[in-house]
């Protein structure tokens, strides 16, 4: 159980680094931020997986060190303790994962307007 506590963190870490370092090349269906603001053009599509590689990764770390941490007391624990803890683990690291999508697209939405055109900066 430890190591699949461990699995949701490090494979943020991983997609969050190959999406801000290498994104997909060009706009899809099959892989990548996929979000109809995100989809708009070029630009949001990098803009997108940049925002939200840097943020993964940034969380994937966050997440891997209280994983451990609380995982550490219940390793030779009973079957039924172990199996709580690593609910509890994964539904707040899953959340943290579904929850990284308003950051980015509040983020798009500040950048870009409705129709995809990055916005002036008002100085």
């Amino acid at each position: 159980m430890f190591l699949c506590n461990l699995m949701i963190p490090v494979i943020m870490i991983g997609v969050g680094y190959m999406m801000y370092k290498h994104p997909p090349k060009s706009i899809n269906a099959i892989y990548g931020y996929r979000t109809p603001r995100s989809m708009k053009n070029d630009e949001t599509w990098k803009f997108a997986h940049d925002c939200c590689g840097r943020l993964w990764f940034k969380l994937g770390f966050i997440l891997l060190i209280p994983t451990i941490i609380a995982m550490l007391p219940f390793i030779n624990g009973d079957v039924k303790t172990v199996g709580t803890v690593t609910m509890i683990i994964q539904c707040v690291q899953v959340l943290a994962l579904v929850g990284s999508i308003f950051p980015v697209e509040s983020s798009l939405k500040k950048n870009f307007d409705d129709d995809g055109n990055r916005r002036q900066d008002k100085n």
